[in-house]
């Protein structure tokens, strides 16, 4: 069976298969029990950024480095007690076969090295803790 569709003013014609044993309805009886739908446009929602997962280690994010991304280190380029300024290169890492340096965002005196060559970090995992 065909029918004739009119949806947003464009007309469409419809083939349409009736299994047996249901009752088969002409487009003038069909016509009779519907009624006429109106479209209104729908609104996507404004995209809302990502809530930051809280950090389990408790550690100031002034005091830490944390991993920008999941990958593994390739090098730490400091050592405990070592005196930094800002932008200076910290860790290497390694993600899809792309380096990336993490550099120290504050100055000051690294109290801890949290990763070492080879291991796999997830993304925010502190690297490195400042004093």
């Amino acid at each position: 069976m065909q029918l004739i569709l009119t949806i947003d003013g464009k007309k469409y014609i419809v083939d349409v298969d009736v299994l047996e044993g249901e009752e088969i309805r002409t487009p003038d009886s069909f016509q009779e029990q519907t009624s006429t739908i109106q479209s209104k446009p729908v609104v996507a929602p404004s995209p809302q950024p990502l809530a930051m997962q809280p950090v389990a280690d408790g550690l100031p994010d002034d005091k830490v480095c944390r991993s920008p991304i999941a990958g593994i280190v390739q090098r730490v380029n400091v050592q405990v007690g070592q005196k930094l300024q800002i932008d200076d290169l910290l860790v290497v890492l390694e993600a899809m076969k792309m380096e990336t340096n993490i550099t120290a965002h504050t100055a000051g005196t690294v109290k801890k090295i949290m990763a070492s060559p080879g291991e796999a970090v997830k993304s925010g995992q502190a690297l490195i803790e400042f004093v």
